[in-house]
């Protein structure tokens, strides 16, 4: 019903949902992955994990905040041993450090060891404070230097809306996008911003659910220089752009 759904929203005649698993159209490789941006970040990794865990164990992890998942194991220790007890139990843990208000942090044990205990480590590296759009502060975002690959998330519910509304750091972002705090979100003023801070590797628009948001991704990709793919992490449908 999902997928019947998505192609009336989107059009069949011009939508191909790809049959591939997000982790494959975004390459998701063996290591270390960082993930940043806004627009559904926490969704997106645990997305991923759950496409990877058959070809081996994942560690899901911050290196800046996120909340304490209540659905796989969560490890807060500091002894190697610990954590790849618990992949020999389950596929994928999630391992950080115990912070206010029922979050986490950044592991004590540094991720080019984690690294070394699962396969795919997937790192979330950013916060935007549940908004679609983010522009990054001087000390953002807090990608580790193992990372392989960084994957820019933008949620396509922020276009249309002006930049105060749509995007963390609003007055950065509309200076980075030659723009006013009022001014509407287009893909051009995405990809100025995207473009300015040269951060990923690849781009994820996320929140593709209709005619008008696909057409805004199509039109994003034009005008970036990397892999862009789109889709819906609600709806579970992923589309080749």
């Amino acid at each position: 019903m999902r997928h019947d759904f998505v192609l009336d929203a989107l059009g069949s005649s011009e939508v191909q949902i790809s049959s591939l698993k997000l982790s494959t159209l975004l390459g998701i490789k063996p290591g270390v992955t960082a993930i940043i941006g806004g627009g559904g970040k926490t969704t997106l990794v645990y997305t991923l994990a759950g496409d990877l865990q058959s070809s081996g164990p994942v560690i899901i992890c911050t290196t800046t905040g996120m909340l304490r998942p209540s659905h796989i194991p969560v490890l807060t220790g500091t002894q190697d041993a610990d954590v790849s007890g618990e992949l020999k139990r389950s596929s994928v843990v999630c391992v950080g450090t115990d912070a206010e208000n029922g979050k986490l942090k950044a592991p004590v044990i540094p991720l080019e060891r984690l690294s070394k205990i699962a396969r795919y480590v997937l790192v979330e590296a950013d916060g935007s404070r549940g908004l679609p759009m983010k522009a990054h502060g001087v000390d953002e975002p807090v990608i580790p230097s193992s990372a392989l690959q960084t994957i820019l998330v933008i949620g396509a519910s922020g276009f249309g809306r002006p930049i105060r509304d749509a995007a963390h750091r609003p007055a950065l972002y509309a200076s980075l996008a030659g723009a006013t705090e009022d001014s509407i979100v287009t893909p051009e003023l995405a990809a100025r911003v995207a473009l300015a801070e040269n951060l990923h590797h690849r781009v994820f628009v996320n929140q593709v659910d209709s005619e008008l948001s696909l057409s805004a991704a199509r039109e994003l990709k034009n005008l970036l220089n990397c892999p862009v793919c789109a889709g819906s992490l609600l709806n579970e449908e992923y589309f080749s752009l």
